[in-house]
Parts: structure tokens; sequence; C-alpha cells
């Protein structure tokens, strides 16, 4: 068995097209039903904005790997120094059950968070003309310093601009020297909003505040989920796109509260499976601003950890227990 921890993980320098990749492999998994994933469960007590998720999943094809994702978030942990995230994923041999892996880190969970956002943003940049884009981040902790690696390396020369904000401060240390000319730091997520063409949530905002209009045709990652306000609705509602509805409109998302207060219908939401159309985002008009809701699926942290766990084996990374 392998066990790999967060320091192997943060070894590996991340190609994002290769994860990306990876992501697309599974989407189309998902689009042949070569997968079994049943709705997650969610663990609470004592302090119920506490939770623990358990995660299972198999997926075919060319990843061809069961296992499950444990998951705690804690948004308080911050106060004693600790991250809000733990997570750990255990990889099991798809034909014998035999577990082959056990992944301890919470950065792998990022990096699969950012991952998917890629395979976002790459269906949104086969609409035309899309050049000297400006990225907009809400929230710098760990998934959001994931983002700005995985947006400049997805967008490349694309890539005019990139606005940071975060309601305790951006902490510049950790945006790496070679790309610091690209980044501004904002004072208000109303000046990044109102600015990007990509506008990413990575919070964990106890109250929505996303009130207004979004700038004409512009792409809308929701990680955090509950930022913005149901008055937005109408601005979106011709296309918004979530991973999977039945896990996305539960847990007072955005999604729920887009279906209870706005009538938002299962039908009216399009799917990952449809950013496997290569015109999916020239499906839109120009102006419309197009909203993702990741509700998250264990399929793509399934897929991610082999591809990690292979790539550790590879460069000797890993260790191997008895």
């Amino acid at each position: 068995m392998i066990y790999i921890n967060d320091n192997d993980i943060k070894q590996v320098c991340s190609d994002w097209h290769k994860n990306v990749e990876v992501i697309e492999n599974s989407v189309k998994g998902l689009a042949t039903n070569e997968y079994a994933q049943p709705v997650k469960p969610y663990l609470r007590y004592r302090d119920l904005k506490n939770r623990i998720i358990a995660m299972p999943a198999f997926l075919g094809g060319e990843i061809n790997m069961a296992g499950i994702k444990w998951i705690a978030s804690f948004p308080d942990n911050y106060k004693a120094g600790l991250p809000r995230a733990h997570c750990v994923v255990i990889l099991n041999n798809a034909d014998t059950g035999e577990p082959v892996g056990i992944i301890n880190s919470g950065t792998i969970s990022a990096i699969r968070t950012a991952s998917v956002s890629g395979f976002v943003l790459k269906g949104y940049l086969k609409k035309k003309d899309l050049t000297q884009l400006t990225v907009g981040i809400v929230g710098f902790g760990p998934i959001g310093q994931q983002h700005l690696k995985m947006c400049l390396s997805i967008l490349g020369d694309r890539c005019s601009k990139v606005i940071l904000n975060d309601i305790n401060g951006v902490n510049t240390d950790l945006i790496d020297d070679d790309t610091k000319h690209l980044v501004e730091v904002a004072d208000s997520w109303e000046e990044v909003y109102d600015q990007a063409d990509v506008f990413i949530t990575c919070t964990v905002a106890k109250d929505r505040y996303i009130d207004r209009r979004p700038k004409a045709g512009s792409l809308h990652i929701n990680v955090s989920l509950r930022d913005y306000k149901t008055n937005v609705y109408p601005w979106f509602k011709d296309a918004i796109v979530v991973d999977n509805w039945e896990e996305v409109c539960r847990e007072n998302t955005d999604i729920e509260k887009f279906h209870l207060e706005n009538g938002l219908r299962e039908g009216d939401a399009g799917t990952v499976v449809d950013l496997l159309d290569a015109d999916w985002a020239n499906s839109y008009q120009d102006s419309q601003a197009i909203m993702f809701n990741p509700m998250g699926m264990a399929i793509f942290d399934i897929a991610i950890a082999k591809h990690y766990m292979q790539t550790l084996e590879q460069q000797n990374l890993a260790l191997v227990l008895d």
C-alpha cells in the first residue's frame, strides 16, 4: 500500500493541464454511466457549522478505481492555527477491493477543486475572441491560492490581470515571484466583481453578500456556494450549470436558494457533461454571464488522487507500507 502525506503532495509541481485532462476523462465516465456515487452524508455534532463528509465513489474507464474521501471542514480552526479542512482519501483496487493507497492531505482536495474549475474554464475559453482576461478571486485561503495557480497556468498569455480580495487580507508572500506583476489586491469584493471576466468565490462566508449585476459575458465559478443573494438570479438564470443537481440543491447552497425562492428546477440547469460539447460556451449569447456551481463530486477526488499517487510513485516520493 502507498501512503502519501500533505508534504509529499506539495513537493509535486502541479501540471494543471494534466489535472484538467484527468477531470475531463472523469466527466466522460460520468457521461457514459461508468461510475457509482451515492449522495454524500454530512456528519454534524455540537457546533453545527462544522461538518465531516463521506464521499465514496467508483469510476471506470481509464481511471478504474474505487475509494472514499473523508473530509472535515471546521471554519474556526484558524483561531488555533490549524487548517480549516482535513482530508484523507483511501483508494481501492476496483477489481478486488484491496486498499492500494492512502493520501492524507488537505492540499489534494484543494487541487481537485481547482482542477474542476480549470475544466470549466477551458470550456469557457472556447468562446470567440477571449483575450486580455481579468481574473477575480474572492477569498485567498488554500483553495483561492490553488485557483490562482490554476488560472495563470490554463489562461497563459490570455490573462492580463488577476485581482484578489480577502476580508482577512491577502498575503502576497504566497504568490509566486514570477507572477506577482499580474496580481492586484483590491479593498472590496465589489471592485473584484465589477472588473472580472472570470470571477471565483473561495470564501467561507457566513452571509450572502453578492447582490449586483455581473459583468457582461463573465464566467462565475461559485466554489463556495453560499455567496450570491437570490436577487442576482434573473441575470444568471439562463446559464446556470452544476456538477450534480441532487448533491448541490441542498445544504443551504445558492442553488437551493434559487430553487426555493426563484423556482429554479433541475431541468433549467446544465451539468458538467454539457461541457464535453465543444460548442457549449457558444450556446450562450455573448452578453450572458455563466454561473458554475460545484458541490464537489467524489469521482473527481478518486481520479485526482490516483493521478497524484502514480506521479509520486514514479518520482520515488511515495512511502510503501507493508
